[in-house]
């Protein structure tokens, strides 16, 4: 017997799913601050609910994949190691200077300065020069690296991070303070641009070495302490970790450019999203990950995510490639208030898993989304995650009076429906974001959503998106850990490499042959059959004249003269995509900018029959409701065992072991013939 397992750490709960003889079982724990106990309590309900003793679990486990919030909470609470920035002489302020970007809402001539990763007092220049074509201008010393590194240490700097001017084209500078350190400092912790990110633009690449550097030693305490406990317990599976990009590599991979992490939960959801859209036969698919904390919103098109070249981390431009996720925050445990103009607002601040909302009775007194649903009547207070955590009505109706109904003269039921569809209005305008505003129809997408929290909003937040169709998984509160359990092993590579059309096809097919031998040293490392073996080109390009790229991928195989045409179709096309028809600057020459391969390592996870826990036989009862569209108290229908029932109309409830289904009046709900639900709304 062998089990596949699969993780998600959110800011509430830290959800887990094991496959088992074409079984899926799922367990829920709360997540906790130091993480690894979390996990544990998570893999604690698994190993009971396989009927399995701890040493039988654990040594029955050969995959183990994870996605964790340790980055993105570091990232999000600005909470870094101290690290220092070895930079080249006359460019100190880079990272000051950033790109001018004004940022304050209502006044466009202020600019609000970024975020500071480092300290200017830890920014040390280093006497180098390298030109644009990498040729050295002024040698760098082993006395100059030495003198800029014990500088850099004198500040208390925990990490390092390098980043020389034109080091992506020449990178021999930034490799002898490499091995400088290795040799001098072997504990210290350091990020090379070169090695991360060999990109040009200066100060995105230098946010991202810097970001990197900073989290080095926060994530090498916590998998220390994670991998002595799962190896004490008998686990001898290799721990892999989900990255941005959305595939996993292995923790020793991932130890090297740990910012690579940021986000990995959520690219999990859209990863089993993507997966349950091809099963379904829906090629447009919208996803809604709404947990305790926030709101991801991703869009699928023809079966694949949308990964941005330069994705931001932290309000921050960064080089690195990402799956293109909308976070707000609005999720289960997201604080209603009332601010200053009187007016109700819901998030971004949570009240997580300690004291969490109201109801849960553990200290907490101010009102969240949670406490909202429970005064409508959409949660069952004794079903709360199948019975294991009871809630307390009373409390969550003393503080939605106390914060929101007082101060702004609502009745207790009147403060919750407007914490409900205030709520359910930012969550749509997420995905507005990622539709209207990018030249997409919503009406052409169905709506995956999942989570332990969306199944109550999911109809809502589609119905005011103009989406009518919606999925909710069967395994929806633990969806986002199955999608990381079937997740992809993938590595990818960049290099910038400037070509144009005039140029032969052999420079730039030479530039991808060099990356790609990379990507053959990583198959082989890790050690991925031949059969599941895939490798894609792609290139950043754009107008002369331009600023920002679009990414587009190149014809498989050699690249030849008579790929040309191909390539300049292809891009033309993807521009259009990306900003209009017509818009296409046909006239203008084109210009490649970076040559990127993306080395995929195809699942072989087990194939899910069945999900266990799930209850089977229909029970039908009655519940008092307030519809939160409508503001009418009405007796509804709540079905437990929907499976047995099959089809039926709204309104009326879901309930799941540790999720809730909302289905509002003039919609329908049945079952898909993998046992997830479909909601169809009025007017489809």
């Amino acid at each position: 017997m062998t089990l596949h397992v699969g993780i998600d750490v959110g800011g509430t709960f830290t959800d887990a799913v094991a496959t088992v003889g074409g079984r899926a079982i799922r367990g829920k724990a709360f997540s906790t601050k130091d993480v690894t106990t979390g996990i544990l309590g998570a893999l604690s309900v698994l190993q009971e609910r396989a009927g399995m003793s701890e040493a039988e679990f654990f040594a029955a486990v050969d995959r183990f994949v994870l996605g964790n919030t340790i980055v993105t909470n570091a990232v999000d609470e600005q909470k870094y190691a101290p690290v220092a920035l070895l930079t080249t002489q006359g460019f100190r302020d880079t990272l000051r200077i950033a790109r001018s970007a004004r940022t304050d809402e209502r006044d466009p001539h202020r600019m609000s300065a970024p975020v500071d990763i480092v300290e200017r007092r830890r920014i040390i220049e280093v006497a180098e020069r390298v030109d644009a074509q990498g040729t050295v201008l002024a040698p760098l010393t082993e006395r100059a690296i030495g003198t800029a590194v014990d500088t850099a240490l004198a500040t208390g700097a925990e990490a390092l991070a390098v980043c020389l001017l034109w080091s992506f084209r020449n990178p021999a500078h930034e490799k002898a303070i490499g091995a400088y350190l290795d040799k001098r400092h072997p504990d210290l912790p350091y990020t090379l641009s070169s090695s991360l990110t060999p990109v040009y633009r200066e100060y995105e690449r230098m946010v991202t070495t810097a970001l990197d550097a900073a989290v080095k030693p926060l994530v090498a305490s916590h998998f220390e302490h994670l991998a002595n406990e799962l190896r004490s317990r008998g686990l001898r599976a290799r721990v892999q970790i989900m990255q941005v990009h959305g595939g996993f590599l292995s923790v020793e991979e991932t130890s090297k450019a740990p910012i690579s992490m940021f986000n990995s939960g959520p690219v999990g959801g859209v990863t089993g999203a993507r997966l349950l859209g091809k099963q379904l036969g829906r090629r447009r698919v919208l996803t809604a990950d709404m947990g305790g904390t926030s709101l991801d919103a991703a869009a699928i098109l023809d079966d694949e995510f949308r990964l941005l070249p330069r994705a931001e981390i932290g309000g921050l431009p960064t080089s690195l490639t990402a799956v293109d996720i909308e976070t707000i925050g609005a999720g289960g445990g997201s604080l209603a208030w009332v601010d200053g103009r009187k007016l109700l607002r819901v998030g971004p601040h949570s009240a997580g898993s300690t004291p969490g909302p109201a109801c849960y009775g553990k200290g907490g007194t101010r009102p969240a989304v949670t406490d909202a649903a429970l005064v409508l009547g959409l949660i069952n207070a004794d079903y709360y995650l199948g019975g294991a955590v009871p809630l307390y009505e009373d409390q969550a109706r003393a503080a939605l009076r106390k914060h929101v109904g007082e101060p702004l003269g609502l009745t207790e039921d009147a403060a919750a429906q407007g914490v409900y569809r205030l709520a359910s209005s930012q969550m749509s305008n997420a995905l507005r974001k990622i539709t209207v505003n990018r030249g997409h129809d919503p009406r052409e997408f169905t709506l995956i959503g999942f989570g332990g929290a969306c199944g109550l909003f999911a109809a809502s937040i589609a119905a005011e998106a103009g989406v009518h169709e919606v999925v909710i998984p069967r395994n929806a509160a633990v969806f986002s850990a199955y999608g990381l359990m079937h997740a992809d092993s993938v590595f990818s590579a960049v290099q910038t490499s400037p070509w144009t059309m005039d140029r032969p096809a052999a420079d730039l097919d030479k530039d991808f042959v060099a990356l790609e031998q990379r990507a053959q040293a990583w198959f082989e490392a890790e050690d991925i059959p031949q059969e599941r073996r895939e490798l894609y080109r792609e290139a950043d390009m754009k107008f002369v004249g331009q600023i920002f790229e679009v990414t587009t991928r190149l014809p498989a195989g050699t690249f030849g003269e008579e790929d040309k045409d191909t390539l300049r179709a292809r891009f033309v096309a993807d521009y259009e995509e990306e900003f209009g028809a017509g818009t296409a600057w046909t006239e203008a020459g084109i210009l490649l900018v970076n040559t990127r391969i993306r080395a995929i390592g195809r699942s072989d996870v087990q194939a899910v029959d069945a999900v266990a826990a799930a209850q089977e036989d229909h029970r039908l009862s009655r519940r008092e409701v307030l519809e939160p569209l409508t503001g009418e108290r009405v007796e509804i229908d709540v079905h437990r065992g929907f499976a047995a029932q099959g089809r039926t109309a709204g309104p009326c409830l879901l309930e799941e072991p540790d999720t809730t289904v909302y289905v509002p009046s003039g919609a329908t709900v049945e079952l898909t013939p993998g046992g997830d639900f479909l909601l169809r709304l009025a007017g489809r």
